[in-house]
């Protein structure tokens, strides 16, 4: 057995079925391996960056990492924004990143570089690996390290000679990872807190928005008058009828200090204090007020399910079943605005439907308008580098196994990562991609404002997306995706339909 053939009998014994790929020289050993070894599903990627989105969209609806193939330190790099953004969001992912044989590296081939150096930017656990009889063994380790809670990426680096050489072996699972235990002195001082006066805010993370964390939050809001919060950097959330209608921390500085003076102390589940997402002038990092007091319940390698039950145990709380949402929305009418846009994909969405959320400064006012559609999951951009909404669709479609994705996106960050709609076609994904297009990228004209700097006609060109403008419609069937332009809120309604009796992908141009 050789070294490649090895790592893939590791990562299949692990559990680790489905990889993502975009080869290279380096890798055609792993290549032929996975060619003849049976048991991994293989999808190919026509950029890095859509290989490790789709890797990050994977792990968050199948809850089990997946593993991506890159070719050397240049390859990985291409792929580093949406590992950026799987770490943010807490993805468990195993890279395998080819590498210059290693009599070969001395020589300063073209194509080396510090791989290790570039792996360590977003990864929890690094390795190269040095020869053929341990490479089992340290895919063994990067599975450990990815599946520790709540998800890590782990990146194993492997020199060709170490794929193609032999005498390699299985490597042998390890542990079982498993959420750090709940601190009971945590949820003593949290019982204490929501016992005490003073408003309190129980600030949700994303291991806390799931079903079962949401009925238990409830449990605790309902028994003492508590009031909820997701955290804005959350890479999912559960919603819909049956969930808690629940909002955000605002991305805007003013608008979230605003939200979070009333409370006197936060409590924060798997969450993190909020901070803004860049620094403004004349504005506060921290986006509570100095005054407002902090306190964990569980951090983020701890089961925040674990802890709102154990503390909703401990307030003695009766159960307390979430209210209905009311009746669902019919399809709004018109010009394509937020509210009115939400409120037609809550109104038509198939029941447990994924929506992978890109939609930048224009989706933030979705919530409100689809908190009564039926139940579904929501994905978010948890890291902030753009680029990840096509690439999260795509695999999170292939963790879903037929649920319908539909793929709210930016024009500006779509065009970042286009060719993961020829992944959706290749793979004949049942992905609705409606295309947000505004010819402009709004999210900075916005940021523009809010660093308090003029804008004068060279800065609003860089800022422009027209002359020429984006033919969506061209773009999406070049890659293999039957495609056509709404004007309207009817418009894309009909065509949301017509998109989900197929089984395949299709995209919406929404001009907006």
């Amino acid at each position: 057995m050789n070294g490649a053939e090895s790592v893939v009998r590791t990562l299949i014994a692990g559990g680790v079925d489905t990889c993502f790929a975009n080869p290279g020289t380096s890798e055609m050993h792993f290549v032929a391996a996975l060619d003849q070894i049976p048991g991994m599903r293989c999808v190919l990627g026509l950029h890095e960056t859509v290989v490790t989105g789709m890797a990050d969209g994977y792990f968050r609806i199948a809850g089990k990492p997946a593993c991506t193939l890159l070719h050397c330190g240049p390859g990985l790099a291409n792929g580093l924004a949406n590992l950026h953004n799987a770490r943010r969001a807490r993805s468990g992912i195993v890279n395998i990143v080819g590498d210059q044989a290693t009599y070969h590296r001395p020589h300063d081939a073209p194509l080396t570089a510090d791989t290790e150096a570039l792996a360590r930017t977003v990864s929890h656990w690094t390795r190269t690996s040095a020869s053929a009889d341990v490479v089992g063994r340290d895919t063994a380790a990067a599975i450990e390290a990815a599946t520790a809670f709540p998800g890590q990426i782990a990146t194993l680096i492997l020199p060709s000679d170490v794929s193609w050489n032999e005498n390699a072996s299985i490597g042998a699972p390890l542990r079982n990872c498993v959420a750090a235990s709940v601190d009971p002195f945590a949820v003593e001082n949290a019982a204490r807190i929501l016992r005490s006066p003073g408003k309190v805010l129980l600030l949700l993370g994303t291991a806390a928005l799931g079903p079962e964390a949401q009925e238990q939050a409830w449990r605790v809001a309902t028994a003492t008058g508590a009031s909820l919060m997701a955290d804005y950097v959350v890479g999912q959330v559960a919603r819909g009828n049956g969930r808690l209608p629940l909002q955000r921390v605002p991305y805007n500085t003013d608008a979230a200090m605003a939200a979070l003076a009333p409370f006197s102390h936060i409590i924060l589940v798997g969450s993190k204090p909020p901070v803004g997402f860049f620094a403004y002038p004349g504005k506060p990092s921290l986006q509570y007020d100095p005054g407002t007091e902090l306190h964990y319940l569980s951090r983020t390698d701890q089961d925040s399910c674990s802890a709102l039950r154990s503390l909703a145990d401990e307030l003695r709380a009766p159960p307390a079943a979430i209210p209905a949402g009311g009746p669902r929305p019919s399809i709004g009418s018109g010009k394509p605005t937020t509210e009115g846009l939400a409120q037609t994909v809550a109104a038509v969405m198939p029941d447990h439907s994924i929506i992978s959320d890109e939609s930048l400064s224009f989706g933030r006012a979705f919530y409100p308008n689809s908190h009564t559609a039926p139940p579904h999951d929501w994905l978010h951009l948890a890291g902030g580098a753009i680029g990840d909404g096509l690439p999260v669709a795509t695999g999170a479609a292939i963790a879903g196994r037929g649920r319908r994705v539909i793929s709210l996106q930016a024009d500006g960050s779509g065009m970042y990562s286009l060719q993961a709609l020829w992944t959706q076609a290749r793979e004949r994904l049942p992905v609705t991609t409606i295309i947000l297009n505004n010819r402009k990228y709004n999210i900075l004209i916005g940021e523009y404002r809010g660093v308090g700097a003029v804008p004068g006609p060279t800065a609003i060109s860089m800022l422009d997306l027209s002359r020429p403008d984006l033919d969506w419609t061209k773009l999406g069937e070049g890659m293999g995706v039957e495609s056509a332009r709404a004007h309207d809120l009817e418009e894309c309604a009909k065509l949301m339909k017509y998109s989900f009796t197929l089984d395949t992908p299709f995209l919406i141009d929404l001009l907006i």
